[in-house]
């Protein structure tokens, strides 16, 4: 059966897509920069970015102004957009859509070309004589180019804009892909084993992937707790509890510790030490075993002290359940040897 691609991930791909495309329409000029900047706004609504949004949703259609000049939200999207400019150590920001910038340079050039016609007046001591006074066409032709520069300058700043953004977002989206694919691997290659081993497991991952897919914290912290019965159920399948103490190497030194059913975290240190012919290896799971079980245990301990700030983000529960997952894998290659 394929596995059903969730909401969030099928967002993300067509992000990388939508933004795959902008760069493509600015590069080759294949669309009005118009166009490219809703493009862009449906592109930042892909990834929630919503003052990104407002910026390009401004952008094709003017920043909204009053007859006091723009409100103060308008204004910081408006310097986050680079539109921002001094006259006299005063700063003001312009409001033109990206359409009246092109309108704005169509119609300064043709106002341009028509101003190269000289000035011609009739001579008042000879009607019959022409004069050329080329003095009023030169002023007027100085402040169509000034007003032509300025507005061929935002214009290109709002395409250098779009670019920059479309751009950072297609390789931090492609870089997200790759990660994404690497954690895939890991995930199936894990997930085709653990059943073997223990079976409940297999269902409890699944679990926890569908969980890290929803935006409720609550599921977030299901997650971890997940994550620290797999490695527990793992721990007993491996090294099942016991009443002894045993000797192990952490950090170079000889450590006596418990192998009760809760000391999961202890039992699979003793299992990786009897497993592994790699010292370096043992330091590396030791090291990340120790960590992962302290954080698994204080958030166990929070929760059941009705405490809801342990886990406070996604990227948060992300890493817990990652590390859980490179750590089963590791422990899953020593028990195939």
């Amino acid at each position: 059966m394929s596995e059903t691609i969730p909401p969030s991930r099928q967002a993300l791909a067509e992000a990388l897509n939508l933004s795959g495309e902008i760069l493509k329409n600015l590069e080759l000029s294949e669309l009005p920069l118009t166009n490219i900047a809703l493009k862009a706004s449906r592109l930042a609504r892909l990834l929630n970015e919503y003052d990104v949004q407002k910026i390009m949703n401004y952008e094709a259609s003017g920043y909204p102004t009053t007859p006091t000049g723009v409100t103060l939200p308008v204004w910081d999207l408006a310097l986050a957009a680079g539109r921002k400019y001094d006259i006299e150590d005063k700063e003001y920001i312009y409001s033109e859509s990206i359409s009246e910038l092109e309108e704005l340079i169509r119609i300064s050039e043709v106002s341009l070309a028509a101003s190269r016609d000289p000035d011609v007046s009739v001579s008042s001591a000879n009607p019959q004589q022409y004069v050329w006074s080329p003095k009023g066409n030169y002023y007027e032709r100085q402040t169509i180019r000034e007003s032509l520069s300025q507005a061929i300058k935002r214009l290109a700043s709002r395409r250098a804009l779009l670019h920059q953004y479309a751009l950072h977002k297609h390789y931090e989206l492609k870089f997200s892909e790759i990660a994404d694919d690497v954690f895939s691997r890991i995930r199936q290659r894990v997930d085709g084993i653990i059943g073997q081993l223990v079976p409940d497991a297999a269902q409890r991952l699944t679990s926890i992937y569908d969980n890290l897919q929803s935006e409720n914290p609550e599921d977030w912290s299901n997650a971890v707790h997940s994550c620290r019965r797999v490695l527990k159920d793992l721990a007993d399948a491996v090294f099942p509890p016991s009443d002894v103490e045993i000797i192990v190497e952490v950090d170079g030194k000889s450590k006596s510790i418990k192998l009760g059913s809760e000391n999961y975290i202890n039992r699979i240190m003793a299992f990786v030490q009897d497993a592994s012919t790699s010292e370096r290896f043992h330091q590396l799971v030791g090291s990340h075993l120790g960590f992962l079980g302290d954080r698994l245990d204080s958030v166990i301990k929070s929760a059941q002290k009705g405490s809801h700030t342990t886990i406070m983000t996604k990227e948060e529960a992300d890493r817990y359940v990652v590390y859980t997952y490179l750590l089963v894998g590791d422990i899953l290659s020593l028990y195939k040897q």
